[in-house]
C-alpha cells in the first residue's frame, strides 16, 4: 500500500489500518524499569484510542492505577513493510460496553470467570503521536536497493519516515 508521508490524512489512515490489521504489538511505560509486553490491540481511530484487555493485578495495570502514565505501543505489519511507535497516555478503564464489544473466545480463554471476572479490566492508550516507517516494494526492492547501495556507495532508499500528531 502506497502512503504519501507528506499527507497527514493518508499517514493517519495507514496507521490505524495497520494497527487494526496487525492487532498485536508491544506495550510499555516510558521511563519504567518494566519491559514492554505483548498485547492485543483494539483500535478506535475515531477517538484516537487503543484498548487492551488485561488483569488488574498485572505489573502494567498496577503501574497505571490512579493517574496513568506515559506509554508507547510498538506495532509492525505482518509483511514487514510498516512499523510504528505510538506514544500517549495509558490508563485503566473498566468500560463494560467495550468489554462486550470486543469479547471473543480468545479473550475468554484468559478470564475463567468470563466478563464478570473480578480481575478483568481494560487499559486505554490515548494516542498523542506516532513515528512511522513505511517501506517500499517488499523483498525484491530491498535486495535491489542493497545491491545498488553497495555498487554506488550510496545509502539504500527503502522507504519513508513520518511523524504524526494525533488529535
Amino acid at each position: 500500500m502506497s502512503t504519501d508521508p507528506q499527507d497527514k490524512a493518508d499517514v493517519e489512515k495507514r496507521l490505524w489500518k495497520e494497527v487494526e490489521h496487525a492487532r498485536f504489538g508491544m506495550l510499555g511505560l516510558v521511563n519504567s524499569h518494566q519491559h514492554y509486553q505483548p498485547m492485543t490491540a483494539f483500535a478506535e481511530p475515531e477517538t484516537g484510542q487503543i484498548w487492551f484487555f488485561t488483569r488488574d493485578d498485572t505489573d502494567l495495570a498496577q503501574a497505571v492505577a490512579g493517574d496513568g502514565g506515559d506509554a508507547m505501543f510498538v506495532v509492525q505489519a505482518k509483511d514487514g513493510d510498516f512499523q510504528a511507535c505510538i506514544g500517549g497516555r495509558l490508563s485503566r478503564d473498566h468500560d463494560t460496553a467495550r468489554i462486550q464489544r470486543w469479547w471473543s473466545p480468545i479473550v475468554a480463554a484468559w478470564y475463567p470467570d468470563g466478563k464478570d471476572d473480578p480481575h478483568l479490566t481494560l487499559l486505554r492508550l490515548d494516542a498523542r503521536d506516532a513515528e512511522l516507517w513505511i517501506s517500499k516494494g517488499g523483498a525484491v526492492r530491498f535486495a535491489w536497493e542493497i545491491a545498488k547501495a553497495n555498487l554506488t556507495d550510496r545509502r539504500p532508499d527503502l522507504g519513508d519516515r513520518a511523524h504524526l500528531g494525533i488529535a
